[in-house]
């Protein structure tokens, strides 16, 4: 992304407002992140982020039906979570809303955490490693971006799949290196 000078700064503030309102519809209909953004943060300020976190949501679910490569069922699972991440780090480039950011991360962990235990734990350590990365993601957002009253609706969640990492997958050091409560 370019940084913006000074003196190209200035010149996009002296811009007339048709100038600028034409350059903001020709971006918008060209790249859905601006169109998101324009939408969500000018257009519906009230229900945008809602709309945006409902669209992110039906986007996940495409991508938890799609195949992925891989010749084992971890490796696919993991080329899909890491699918769920680009997508979800999509939604939080346009929302700053920590809290749909945290529903999203359970949404996704969900999928892992639904499949049977002897899934994790295996010779496959890719599969364990992005799912303990999005259980550490979570475990940040919930800790350290949202209130404290937060932390109970999560709280449950969080501490069952902690220790279910740790069962299954403690020789990984990416979950050794997570907590085994919050």
């Amino acid at each position: 992304m370019p940084r913006l000078d000074k003196e190209t700064k200035e010149k996009i503030k002296k811009l007339e407002c048709k100038e600028l309102q034409d350059i903001v519809i020709k971006l918008a209909s060209k790249e859905q992140s601006v169109y998101d953004y324009v939408f969500a943060n000018y257009i519906d300020k009230e229900f945008g982020e809602q709309e945006l976190f409902e669209r992110t949501k039906d986007d996940l679910d495409i991508i938890f039906q799609k195949r992925y490569k891989g010749f084992a069922e971890q490796l696919q699972m993991a080329n899909m979570l890491a699918a769920c991440i680009k997508r979800l780090n999509e939604f939080t480039k346009i929302s700053k809303n920590k809290t749909f950011e945290a529903d999203l991360l359970l949404y996704v962990l969900e999928v892992p955490f639904s499949l049977p235990a002897n899934i994790f734990g295996t010779c496959f350590s890719q599969y364990d490693t992005k799912v303990a990365m999005i259980v550490k993601r979570l475990l940040n957002v919930v800790t350290k971006k949202l209130h404290e009253d937060y932390r109970i609706e999560y709280e449950e969640t969080l501490n069952d799949y902690l220790q279910r990492l740790h069962q299954t997958s403690n020789h990984i050091d990416t979950v050794y290196n997570l907590p085994k409560i919050i």
